[in-house]
């Protein structure tokens, strides 16, 4: 009795902890139910119908025979992975396996872009196009009100050239105007950096790379020095004072050549399409209506491919910032595409589900008995899912989703969500970020492999434990070894194990009890995690 009126105060405390974290984290965020109907659903077949016929034409002329279908489960790993950033929860896996109804991928990916996940997933995707991955000026840049304005936009399923233009045009606080900070983030000493945004806005909204031409005229391409200095003077009436980002009408661009005595100012002038330049508004805002104008084809044709690379982990023509020329040969399904998402108002949500229900997402990765000289004519004709490696966020959200039977997302107790931050932010420092990269090739490293295997954080998530995955599948299976072991392949894998799988781990959990099946499972957690197809998106 002494010991607990000791320690009631402590217990009364802890317990009210418990209780406020509950109550914050139930209340429901967001409708994540799995649809039983979409009604889009018929003007999205016909888009897929038509890229399907155009690609099943590019795999008979090039005499290809295409992967087989991959099965449903693994195209729910791709879908969890491009969308939220993590495999799915054995929660889910069990929802969607219980889930007999037809059409269950497009409903299940409907389900996805409703989750709020998605929304602050992609969000930190598209700003590495925005303003890359640098931390950027102190008090006058804030990512984080970046990130959450643009999760916001996705959520509402705001079309993407308003977003654009927004970027591009705002004027305002960057705390309570957060799409400027798309311009504070180029600020040095207290300038506006006209050419980096110059460069980083056709690279980001025309999927173009014209910074050669900053000095010269680019010696590959059709850009030249000119072109660079007019788009860069439509920032030229930018200025950051105290009251945020604004336009000063009277001030321009200038440059400035060892030839001339004075800095020279330039116009802003548009590289092409002089016909979609407004003559109203400021100079920023006449520069984001040009960019987003609906013959601007160029516009669509980026965001169709990052968002094909996103999906994919490698966009349909790489770089993805160095496009061709519209019409160009190479790009006819990205022009498909694009032409298909500018019909369609330029809805981002409807453009994931036309790329993901397309034959080239829902193909297995595995082709066969091919040589190499056809498995990289598979992989440049998309007639097989491409083997990518994870981002190091995908890496981590997977560990902390795999060690939780119940999925962790906003509806999660505040303390997991938490938690899952700060482990996440301290693994993606020590495993090392991809950087604005991120859908060029980057083989893994010995020191990337030894934080998985031997890392603290590895060996906290597999430690089996009330709340754990390994201490609840060890509990809840004793006297069924075949179901531990499916259950721990559905939580790493999102698959069932293979016959010759099952023969050589159950050999693990025979006649095991106690602390031994509770070790037993954890090493079977410990070998899936560092597993090569753990890692990987296939």
């Amino acid at each position: 009795m002494q010991d607990f009126r000791r320690y009631a105060p402590v217990l009364l405390v802890a317990l009210g902890l418990i209780v406020l974290v509950r109550i914050v984290a139930g209340r429901p965020i967001g409708d994540v139910t799995t649809p039983s109907r979409l009604p889009q659903l018929a003007r999205v077949t016909n888009s897929v119908a038509r890229i399907n016929s155009y690609l099943e034409k590019q795999y008979h002329q090039a005499e290809l025979q295409p992967a087989m279908p991959a099965s449903d489960l693994v195209v729910l790993r791709r879908l969890s992975l491009s969308l939220h950033g993590t495999l799915p929860s054995l929660e889910e896996v069990r929802q969607f396996e219980a889930d007999g109804a037809e059409r269950r991928l497009e409903r299940w990916t409907e389900r996805m872009l409703r989750d709020d996940r998605f929304a602050d997933y992609f969000a930190g995707r598209l700003s590495r196009s925005l303003v890359g991955v640098e931390e950027g000026p102190f008090l006058i840049f804030r990512r984080d009100r970046l990130n959450h304005w643009l999760s916001e936009q996705l959520r509402n399923n705001r079309p993407w050239d308003a977003v654009a233009r927004d970027l591009i045009s705002s004027t305002g606080l960057w705390t309570g105007q957060p799409a400027t900070n798309y311009i504070t983030a180029t600020i040095v000493d207290d300038e506006v950096n006209e050419e980096k945004l110059a460069g980083r806005t056709v690279r980001a909204f025309l999927g173009q790379r014209i910074d050669c031409a900053q000095c010269h005229d680019h010696p590959f391409a059709d850009w030249k020095q000119d072109q660079f200095q007019g788009l860069a003077a439509f920032f030229g009436e930018t200025r950051v004072t105290a009251l945020g980002v604004e336009d000063n009408r009277d001030a321009s661009y200038t440059v400035s050549t060892p030839n001339e005595d004075q800095p020279r100012p330039i116009s802003p002038a548009v590289p092409f399409g002089t016909a979609w330049q407004p003559r109203d508004g400021t100079a920023r805002q006449q520069l984001a209506r040009w960019l987003t104008h609906p013959n601007n084809r160029r516009f669509d044709r980026a965001i169709v491919n990052r968002v094909w690379g996103l999906l994919h982990g490698r966009p349909y023509i790489s770089p993805v910032d160095d496009l061709p020329d519209p019409g160009d040969s190479r790009g006819k399904l990205i022009d498909i595409l694009a032409d298909d998402f500018r019909n369609h108002q330029c809805d981002l949500k409807r453009l994931v589900h036309v790329i993901t229900a397309c034959r080239p997402f829902r193909l297995s990765s595995r082709p066969g008995t091919v040589d190499a000289d056809q498995q990289n004519l598979l992989e440049e004709q998309w007639a097989i899912f491409p083997m990518v490696r994870l981002r190091p966020e995908q890496v981590i959200g997977s560990m902390l989703q795999a060690a939780s039977i119940k999925t962790i997302d906003r509806n999660s107790h505040l303390l997991v969500r938490m938690i899952r931050f700060g482990r996440e932010q301290d693994f993606v420092q020590e495993y090392g970020d991809l950087g604005e990269e991120e859908l060029e090739g980057h083989a893994s490293t010995i020191p990337q492999a030894l934080l998985k295997m031997n890392g603290r954080l590895a060996r906290e998530l597999i430690e089996s434990g009330g709340f754990s995955s390994t201490g609840r599948i060890a509990a809840a299976t004793i006297g069924n070894d075949p179901l531990c072991l499916e259950t721990c392949y559905l939580s790493c894998l999102s698959r069932q194990p293979t016959p010759e799988e099952t023969s050589f781990f159950t050999r693990w959990l025979v006649g095991t009890r106690g602390q031994e099946r509770h070790q037993a499972v954890e090493d079977i957690f410990w070998t899936l995690f560092n597993s090569p197809e753990f890692s990987w998106n296939h």
